[in-house]
Parts: structure tokens; C-alpha cells; sequence
């Protein structure tokens, strides 16, 4: 049965995407790995200003290898999403901890249930490949995720998924680095696609290969990210809470004042009165601005819903 899935693969346009950057190491097994398992498909190397011999790897394993000098992975999942016209697209990273035997299976996936995304969700994430600290922030991301966009996905960070055309073809791609999974997943939730996770298996990188996360830096930039998408997507929501944040602390100040001008109809301190005064101000204009920017976001929406559709998905 399996067989007969993959062979019914060759009528459908397929592209395995690898972003890599110095995965000299470990690429040539990686593309043999995808090719083997997908014989049909076309597997596509962009190599982000390697300095090893990725490239040659590549080609000698029987890829198309292909250049992006602006240096991140989102910047080479924007060039690799605008170059590549496929039905179905493969993206995993070319350091092989992600298993292809499970590609087949996801894809099948994808087509039965006409979905959009499949993520490729990792068992032992937190065992394999990862430097201390590396699994305690898997968890917090991933639980602020749920708290702020939805519980759609419990592995926001993988970098294994199986996407539909339609919605390729219709993700801006804005972020520049390791970010860009989070701004996949928060694209899938905002437009409510449908999209499903299978578990697989993850292993730990190739002898002698470094990660090139970086624990801290990478951290900020997605909190900075997850930030940025809150205020994008739900500003009512964002300066809405700035507005009741600023209240408070304003009460908080302005109460001792009022029960001290009760009591003898004075108002001594009044650098704190006009701090108060400030404070309330603020939250109103916060308040404001975030019933106006919902509706500017709400027809944002409706416009990347309709570029959405516009893209035919994969075919019956």
C-alpha cells in the first residue's frame, strides 16, 4: 500500500527544501536520504554563504544547489518559497537530525486530509542535540505560544514540515532568522488553516557539526518576535493591556492623593498628581489606538484571506 502511495506521487510536482549553512558534513546523506525515500521529487540546496563544501556535497549527491547571500534562515525560506512553483514542498535542515523516512508518511497525510501544514513534531527534543537551556526554552515557547495564538502546535520550533501551495504562496516570510518557524506557525493560526502534527523521530547532529543557534540572541529575537506578532495580529488585545497596565499604576499613585484631598481638601504632591494625570492620559490613547489598529489588522486579515484562496492547493 505504501508503495502504491509513493508511486502515485510521480504525477504530483514535489520540492524537498534544505536552508543550509555549513552542513558540509552531513548534507550529501541528507539529500541521499530524501531522494531514496522520494524518487519523484526535486531536491533543492540554498546555501546561505557556507564557507565548507556544502555546495559541492550537494551536487555530488544530486541536488540543485542554489545561493542566498542575505545571511538567516528566513531570509532563505523567503528566497526558496518565491523561487520554487511545486504542489507540495519538503522543508527540513541539512545538519540530519530529522528523519526522511517519515516524509512519505506526512504527505499522505497532507493529501488525505487536505491539509495546508504538517510539522514534523520531534521526539527527544530535549535529549538529542540540544545545549542546557535549549529544552527548558522549547517548553516556554512553546507554552507562551498556546497562550497567545492558539493551541494548535506544541513544537513551534521544528523545522520539519510539509506545506500545500496555497500556503506557500501566501506567506509574507518577514522574519530573517530561526524566527521564521514561529511566524509559520502564527501565519497558520491567524488565517485558521487546517493542519495536523505526526511525531518523528529526531536525532542528534553529525560528529564534528555545531548548531548555529545561539541561545540567547536567538531567544531575544523570538521573544522580540512573538512581541511584535502579538501587536500585529491582536493590537486590541496588546494595547489593551498596556491601557490596563497604565490605569493601575495610576490609581495606585492617584489613591493616596484622593483620600488626602477627602480629608482636608488639599493636594500636596503635585508631581505625582500630574504623573497620574499623564499615566491616564496614556492608557486612553493606548485604548484608543488599539480599537483603531484592530480594524486596520481585521482588513489585513481579510486581504491575506483572500490571497489565500486565491492559491490554487494541491490538486484532487
Amino acid at each position: 500500500m505504501q508503495d502504491d502511495f509513493i508511486a502515485s506521487l510521480s504525477k504530483r510536482k514535489i520540492a524537498v527544501l534544505l536552508p543550509c549553512y555549513n552542513e558540509g558534513l552531513a548534507i550529501r546523506r541528507v539529500v541521499t536520504n530524501f531522494r531514496k525515500e522520494l524518487p519523484q521529487a526535486t531536491v533543492y540546496v540554498y546555501d546561505n554563504c557556507s564557507s565548507d563544501n556544502t555546495s559541492e556535497e550537494a551536487k555530488a549527491a544530486g541536488a540543485i544547489v542554489r545561493y542566498e547571500q542575505w545571511p538567516g534562515k528566513g531570509n532563505v525560506v523567503r528566497r526558496m518559497f518565491s523561487d520554487i512553483d511545486a504542489e507540495i514542498y519538503i522543508m527540513a535542515d541539512g545538519d540530519g537530525t530529522y528523519d526522511a523516512r517519515a516524509a512519505p508518511h506526512m504527505i499522505q497525510h497532507l493529501i488525505d486530509k487536505n491539509l495546508d501544514m504538517v510539522v514534523g513534531t520531534r521526539r527527544n527534543v530535549y535529549k538529542n542535540a540540544h545545549r542546557i537551556g535549549h529544552g527548558f526554552g522549547n517548553r516556554l515557547f512553546n507554552g507562551m505560544y498556546r497562550s497567545l495564538f492558539g493551541p494548535l502546535f506544541t513544537d513551534i520550533f521544528s523545522g520539519y514540515r510539509i506545506f500545500s501551495r496555497r500556503f506557500v504562496k501566501s506567506f509574507p516570510a518577514i522574519s530573517s532568522g530561526f524566527e521564521i518557524e514561529t511566524e509559520m506557525s502564527v501565519h497558520a493560526s491567524q488565517l485558521r488553516m487546517p493542519i495536523a502534527e505526526i511525531p518523528t523521530e529526531y536525532g542528534a547532529r553529525q560528529e564534528g557539526s555545531v548548531s548555529k543557534l545561539r541561545t540567547f540572541r536567538d531567544a531575544f529575537r523570538i521573544m522580540f518576535t512573538f512581541l511584535i506578532l502579538f501587536k500585529e495580529i491582536r493590537p486590541a488585545r496588546f494595547f489593551g493591556l498596556l491601557a490596563i497596565g497604565l490605569s493601575i499604576f495610576a490609581v495606585v499613585l492617584a489613591f493616596p492623593l484622593l483620600i488626602t484631598y477627602m480629608e482636608t481638601g488639599l493636594v500636596p504632591r503635585f508631581p505625582t498628581a500630574i504623573l497620574a494625570t499623564g499615566l491616564i492620559l496614556m492608557a486612553s490613547i493606548c485604548a484608543v489606538s488599539g480599537l483603531i489598529l484592530d480594524s486596520v489588522a481585521r482588513g489585513r486579515l481579510e486581504h491575506k484571506r483572500m490571497w489565500y484562496m486565491a492559491n490554487n492547493n494541491i490538486s484532487e
